[in-house]
């Protein structure tokens, strides 16, 4: 049976290797070290971590004047207010001068019984349009950690989007990871399921129960959403000529709008979408919000039958 782990802990996991190597690796957060595990390095290099307080607008904007004096920061909260609230912070004062922070947090329904408000459903949409920024979305906690440890060294704006329940454990410490480079992680020919963060496990899922029925789905893990392999999804595109997108975000602005946008001008091709249809998140468990919200490995064989129909 797979290890059930939450992706966050792979951040503080890369953290962690990070501040051993490099003393210019330097974290701050908003007042949830505990939640989002920058505490772990906060025990281990006490005089390098920032606790800012319930304070994300400061926040980036002290990791933006750490950057300038050649550190290399690490900003976590909650990804609605990492990302939200400070929004025209990492617009302005890191983006535009496309300084090397990096800022992170856990998003989307999965975060569970703390609800709407803290549920980032749009973070994917207002980061990736902001010019200078890498937005990756990593599948499980090993791949959060690899993600984690190359956006130190990336050079600019990254945004690190992880979770907060615990997921199955997909990959390996021997899985191929590049920044920038999808996964193919199961080839096929029928169509192409391409899916980011917890998204991942129910696409391959999905891909197993498509198998019984006699179609071959292609899965591809686009862990970096920007900037986006768009080879790879026009190869896999080209091959099968149907394609899905699964992300546990807003289909308005998220990886779905995107991909839909890089094939119509690239390659046409059927496609449907598997995500949050432009609502507000609510409490529960993470289990019970992506059913409800129609983000399961059962909704992506629907609109993989759809799409087969068009």
């Amino acid at each position: 049976m797979a290890e059930v782990k939450a992706t966050r802990f792979g951040y503080s996991d890369a953290l962690l290797e990070l501040g051993e190597k490099d003393d210019r690796i330097v974290v701050l957060d908003a007042d949830l070290a505990k939640s989002t595990t920058s505490i772990r390095f906060k025990e281990r290099f006490p005089e390098r971590f920032f606790e800012m307080g319930i304070a994300e607008q400061n926040m980036l904007n002290v990791a933006a004047g750490l950057a300038i004096a050649g550190k290399i920061p690490f900003a976590s909260s909650y990804g609605v207010f990492v990302t939200g609230r400070a929004w025209e912070q990492i617009r302005t004062m890191i983006a535009y001068s496309n300084l090397n922070v990096n800022f992170a947090g856990h998003a989307g329904i999965s975060v569970g019984p703390d609800g709407a408000t803290h549920q980032a459903l749009e973070d994917i949409a207002i980061i990736s349009v902001i010019p200078n920024t890498s937005v990756v979305v990593p599948c499980d906690h090993i791949e959060t950690k690899k993600a984690t440890l190359a956006a130190a060294y990336n050079g600019g704006p990254t945004f690190i989007r992880f979770g907060r329940a615990a997921v199955p454990t997909i990959t390996t410490g021997d899985t191929p990871f590049e920044f920038g480079k999808a996964n193919v992680l199961r080839e096929g020919n029928d169509v192409t399921i391409i899916a980011c963060g917890i998204m991942v496990n129910e696409a391959l899922i999905a891909a197993e129960k498509l198998k019984l029925e006699g179609v071959s789905a292609e899965v591809i893990n686009l862990h970096t959403v920007k900037p986006m392999d768009e080879k790879t999804i026009l190869e896999s595109a080209k091959r099968t000529n149907r394609v899905i997108t699964a992300e546990e975000h807003q289909l308005m602005g998220g990886v779905g709008s995107m991909v839909a946008s890089l094939l119509s001008r690239n390659h046409p091709v059927p496609v449907e979408m598997v995500g949050v249809g432009n609502r507000f998140g609510e409490s529960g468990t993470p289990e019970e919000l992506l059913q409800a919200f129609g983000c399961t490995a059962l909704d992506i064989i629907s609109a993989v039958k759809r799409v087969m129909k068009r």
